[in-house]
């Protein structure tokens, strides 16, 4: 799963069960992205409602993420993340929901560390605190928070940052779909997701226009783009037939940085608008 996708998910799972009784969502090699370079930045995204469904609806979404990555494939890749929403159904029920979380991701995709920390209306309702490292034969994953715990997972797996590279390539390679699993830490520390990536048609530099922040970025001229569309599905449900858990939509640029965001959580959608985007130099990897 993208960094994008484990912390929107993660973040308004919970929430919406608060706000308005939804159910809550559940939460190899890197060989074949090894010549993707991905763009040390810190992106602002200002979040409102798009989208509501069913009889239970929120009337409002407002809120905000601040996305910081930095590193290389030699030093590995660390992200700063935080997602504050703002959620009302309309008839005086609001929560405040407020995700705070920082990983970090092995160049070779060896291993990965993450805390995530989910507050609803100031309280703490979740903490995850633990750690992934892929050996030969499978993915090690060892828990300190919530529980102390340690268990395997398939070595076919993948983790957030390998999991855009990926996509990355697959997308240079005018591959329209690509299926992975992936694990992210998230929730409970324990979930699997099968994912299902779409990819749309390349978006040449130039061909067209931006109107956010992404605009007049120099280093973004000269790249393409390919409008994306990520489903995430519980692993652990065995049906033939299965509705995403969550999905988001996005334009991603070669270097890896998304645009125009839309966070499906299925009884309700939430836009992403980048208002900030400073670019920093990436280390070069020897």
């Amino acid at each position: 799963m993208t960094p994008f996708a484990v912390c929107t998910r993660f973040a308004l799972g919970a929430a919406a069960l608060a706000v308005i009784g939804l159910t809550a969502p559940g939460r190899s090699a890197i060989a074949a992205g090894d010549q993707v370079e991905l763009a040390s930045h810190r992106a602002i995204y200002d979040l409102k409602l798009s989208e509501a469904r069913g009889r239970r609806q929120l009337t409002s979404a407002q809120g905000r993420i601040v996305y910081d990555f930095s590193g290389n494939a030699c030093e590995g890749y660390a992200l700063q993340f935080r997602q504050v929403t703002r959620l009302d159904n309309g008839e005086g029920k609001v929560v405040l929901s407020d995700l705070r979380s920082a990983t970090w991701e092995d160049g070779t995709a060896k291993s990965y560390r993450f805390n995530f920390q989910n507050f609803l209306s100031e309280r703490l309702v979740d903490t995850v605190d633990g750690r992934a490292s892929r050996g030969p034969q499978a993915i090690a994953v060892s828990l300190a928070k919530p529980d102390n715990k340690q268990f395997d997972v398939d070595p076919g797996v993948v983790f957030p940052t390998e999991h855009i590279r990926r996509i990355v390539t697959a997308a240079r390679e005018r591959k329209t779909i690509l299926e992975l699993p992936v694990y992210d830490g998230s929730e409970t520390g324990e979930k699997l997701y099968n994912t299902l990536t779409v990819i749309g048609n390349r978006i040449a530099p130039g061909e067209q226009k931006v109107d956010d922040a992404a605009a007049g970025q120099a280093v973004l001229e000269g790249l393409s783009r390919w409008p994306v569309t990520i489903s995430y599905f519980d692993r652990s449900n065995q049906r033939a037939e299965q509705t995403p858990v969550y999905s988001i939509k996005f334009e991603l640029y070669e270097n890896g940085i998304s645009r125009a965001l839309v966070l499906d959580y299925g009884d309700f959608a939430i836009s992403g608008t980048m208002t900030t985007l400073e670019l920093r130099d990436t280390k070069p990897c020897h």
